[in-house]
Parts: structure tokens; sequence; C-alpha cells
């Protein structure tokens, strides 16, 4: 008698929840796609505890909040949205969380904490009530692939400073790094195998050259390991330390600063996880002939949860990788993904020290490489049309020279209002268009004031 219908095999599962087969992947290649994707966001368990740390957190509690924020954020997402988005606390948010909230403002950390819940609670809150959909919807299409060839360079950027082949110069700002280094050496090597593998055809091109670049380093002594003392239990250091008093003035008062604090988590997270969700989607084939994307509010209610878990878990706005795309080149297409990205992130909770194994040199090939492939949006940019070229340039250059995604959709946005105005081409449906507009200029002024 045949068995088979008594216990379905994990791979049928699989197949049926995430719908391999019609997004025309495997299980071996989306599991791939996630070591991929986690490969190259591992950097975050070292560099938050570190950011953070210097704002009074624990640094070891920070360590284990960071691996399970990320890992529960994941994995949500890839069960609720079947989306290859992976998430984790965000790069410059937690710049400002430390840096200007805590240590320029004197806001303690546990009243800062409060704050990215409240910000998470009011993404929640325009999730559901639409307005962030308004918002996506009223991005212009070309815009999205002016967004993703943006953060294509914005990621090869990245790329070349953590390889040390672009470095900073007080005379132009950027130059050319010193190559001989071993570590610019070594993401060159790097850059080449995985070029060299990529253009042979190798399934899991990304991954193999991640790996073998990392053994390289070891065996020529680039890697070196100190981990400081550590378990589980250092979660109980920022866990359930957010003071929401203290955001509502009950237990001292911080004045009008704590509104603006919100309005910069609400207002940088919502358009970074915008252009990284509109780049990601888009990279991975899952936007329709309309350019829209599909199970959107999914995604956005799945990112507003991952942001109030964080925050209790003790650390700053979670948010969605631009890193994702690593994980769609190398096959990604379905949820299953990020889940693999989330186990990976929850295992490192065991042993979050020892993430510094693997070299930034190792992850930084990855990142040049799928930032030269995501330019190929660029493609559909009507570029001999003014009121198309102009707003996508300015997008796809404001995002790695300003180093901020919502600053390079500000600029998209406002230019593209500004020349349909002109225009005279502004009609009823571009209502919401324009309010986004006016809010990045008032947003503009306001920074140039601060």
């Amino acid at each position: 008698m045949d068995q088979t219908p008594q216990a379905a095999p994990a791979a049928g599962v699989l197949e049926r929840y995430f719908a391999l087969k019609e997004r025309g992947t495997t299980a071996r290649t989306e599991v791939l796609a996630g070591v991929t994707t986690f490969l190259t966001m591992a950097y975050i368990v070292l560099v938050n505890p570190a950011i953070l740390g210097s704002a009074g957190l624990p640094v070891a509690s920070v360590a284990a909040a960071t691996c399970f924020a990320a890992a529960f954020a994941s994995i949500l997402m890839g069960m609720v949205s079947n989306t290859p988005l992976a998430l984790a606390p965000g790069m410059g948010l937690n710049a400002y969380f430390s840096y200007t909230v805590v240590q320029q403002m004197g806001v303690p950390w546990q009243v800062a904490l409060g704050c990215v819940f409240i910000s998470g609670v009011a993404f929640l809150i325009l999730t559901l009530t639409g307005v962030r959909q308004l918002i996506v919807n009223s991005i212009p299409h070309y815009l999205f692939a002016a967004v993703a060839g943006g953060i294509g360079l914005f990621i090869g950027f990245i790329g070349f400073k953590d390889a040390g082949i672009i470095v900073s110069n007080p005379a132009t700002f950027v130059a050319l790094g010193n190559l001989k280094d071993p570590n610019a050496a070594l993401a060159i090597f790097g850059l080449l195998l995985i070029g060299a593998l990529s253009v042979w055809n190798v399934r899991g091109a990304m991954l193999i050259g991640i790996v073998v670049t990392t053994l390289a380093g070891w065996l020529f002594g680039m890697v070196s390991v100190s981990p400081e003392p550590y378990s589980l239990s250092a979660l109980t250091g920022t866990a359930f330390q957010l003071d929401l008093s203290g955001v509502f003035g009950l237990s001292g008062s911080h004045g009008l600063g704590l509104l603006e604090i919100l309005f910069v988590f609400l207002f940088v997270d919502l358009f970074d996880n915008i252009g990284t969700l509109v780049a990601v989607t888009k990279r991975a084939g899952l936007m329709d002939s309309a350019g829209r994307i599909p199970r959107l509010n999914r995604i956005l209610i799945t990112d507003a949860t991952a942001t109030i878990v964080g925050s209790m878990a003790g650390t700053s706005t979670v948010t969605s990788y631009v890193e994702s795309a690593a994980g769609v080149q190398a096959g990604g297409r379905t949820g299953l993904t990020a889940v693999v990205t989330g186990v990976l992130f929850l295992a490192m909770m065991f042993v979050a020290p020892y993430a510094q194994l693997i070299p930034l040199a190792a992850t930084a090939p990855a990142l040049i490489i799928v930032g030269g492939l995501m330019l190929l949006p660029l493609t559909e940019v009507e570029w001999e049309d003014p009121l198309s070229a102009i707003p996508a340039f300015l997008t796809v250059a404001m995002i790695p020279l300003t180093f901020s995604i919502a600053n390079g959709l500000a600029f998209g946005i406002t230019a593209h209002a500004a020349l349909k105005i002109v225009r005279g081409t502004v009609t009823k449906k571009d209502w919401f268009l324009l309010i986004l507009a006016l809010l990045f200029v008032a947003r503009f002024i306001w920074m140039g004031a601060a």
C-alpha cells in the first residue's frame, strides 16, 4: 500500500506553504539564499551592540536582543507574507538612538526604547488605517526602478567601503584605498571568485564565495576572535526595560524633544522600509504588471510588529534590510529564504560574539556584486523624458551620496511633484503625492534649522 498520503515529506509541506514551484524555486535554493542573506547581515550582531553600548546599554544584552529581534522579525516576515525579506535593527536609526537621542539630548536609554515602542505602534496604526499603503501606491512606478538602482549603488558603496577599496578623503570626500592592504586584497580575491562562479552559473556562488574568502582570511591570520563572556540570560539586561511613562513625561520631562525623536523614528523607518521593500520585491520579480506588491499589508504589519517586539527585547528600530537582495540574487523567491535567515539568527543567540569569525572583507564582495546587478531596473526609466529622468536621477544619486534611502525617495518624490505642477499635469489622483511632497519640503526645512 502506498504510504505517501499518510505523512507528507517535509519538502512537500514546504512546497505547499511557500508555493516553491509557483515561484520557480526549490527548497535547496531557498536555504542557500537564506544562508547568503544571513552572512551578509551577520555584521549587525557585532555592530549594533557596539553602537547601542556607547549609549549605556549592556553590550551582551544588546547582542542577545539583536539576534532575537532579527530572528523573530525575519521568521514572521517569511511565514506571514511569504516574501524573501529579512529584518534586523536598522543601521542609521541605531546611531541616531545612541549618539543623538541618548548622548546629545540626554534622554535615558530606557525612555528612548519607549520612543521606539511608540513609533512601532504608530507604524501599525498607519498600516491598519491604510496610510502606509497610500504612500506606496502614490509613488510613480518609474521611481520604483530608480529606488532599486539607487539601493544597488548604496549596497555597492557599502561593500567597497567595508572592503577598504574606497576610503574617506578630506579633499575629495572619497578616494581609492590601499589595494595592498590585506583586507582590501582579500576582498578583491572574493570579488573575483564570486564573479567567476557567477559567470560559470555555479549555484550558490555568493555563499561559496563568502565561505571560501572567510577560510582564506583564517588561513592568513586575518581573523582574530576574542569573544566576551556571554549567555542567553544576558537578554534580561534590556528586555522589558523600556520606560513608557518617561515618554509621556510622567517620570521626568524632555519637552518637545520627544516629539522630534518619535517623528524621526517614524519617518526614516517608514521610507527606508518602503524603499527596501520596493527594491527587493522588484528584483525578485514579485511585483505584478501594474507595479503593485502582493501581500503589502501583511508585509507592513510584520514590519511594525517587529519594531514593537524589538523595543521590548531591548534594541532600536527593526527594519527590512537591503542585504536581502543578496539572498534574492542567490535565487531566493519565497518567505522560506527569510525563515532560514531568521533561524540562523536564532542560533546565533547562543554564540553571538562569534559572529566576528566572518570578516567584512568576506561579505563585502557579495554586496558589491549584488549592488551592480540591482542596476538593471534603471532601464525601465524613460530617460529621454525630463519628467521621469530628473526625479529618477536625484533618487539614484541621493541614496548612496547621503547614505539614506529615505533622502533619495524624498528628493525623487518632491522633484516629481514639482515638475508635474510646472508642466500643469497635476490631477485629482495626485492629491496624496502633493501632500507627501509638502511633508518632505517641511522635513528639509526642519533638518536645515536643526
